[in-house]
């Protein structure tokens, strides 16, 4: 199998690696590349996006500095690029799994231009938040009104 690796690629610890799967494969639409049921691990891609999962506490090597407790991964958010969101959204919907953020249209500015985005937060069986976007496009930044 050919399989191009992302260059940086999050591992999330999770509680219970089927319900991981049934949420991020199920509901969000992402693919296992790989996994290693042994040790609870999974490798995760969709669309360029990748994510490793791995059972936090299962006996081997665990890279945990702290104690771990729901929410897990306070503090981040995990911005997700989609060509269409609109699956994810319909697939969570059926499932009557809450949006933390519901769909809204927001623009960035990143230098002379503004980037738009469709976008909504929902919240993993851990707690990791997932921010899903796509792209509405670029725009000129609106210029500053000087004042006489």
């Amino acid at each position: 199998m050919t399989f191009d690796y992302a260059k940086l690629v999050p591992e999330l610890l999770v509680s219970e690696l089927p319900a991981s799967l049934r949420f991020w494969g199920g509901l969000c639409g992402f693919a296992v590349a790989y996994d290693r049921p042994e040790e609870g691990f999974a490798y995760l891609h969709r669309d360029g996006v990748q994510v490793m999962l791995e059972e936090a506490f299962r006996p081997g090597r665990r890279w945990i500095t702290g104690p771990l407790e729901r929410p897990f991964g306070r503090g981040i958010n995990l911005q997700i690029q989609l060509p269409a969101i609109a699956p994810v959204l319909a697939a969570l919907e059926a499932a009557s799994w809450p949006l933390y953020l519901a769909p809204e249209e927001k623009w960035y500015r990143a230098g002379g231009h503004e980037s738009g985005v469709r976008q909504f937060i929902v919240q993993d069986p851990d707690g990791y938040l997932l921010r899903f976007q796509e792209s509405l496009g670029l725009r000129q930044h609106p210029s500053r009104i000087q004042r006489l």
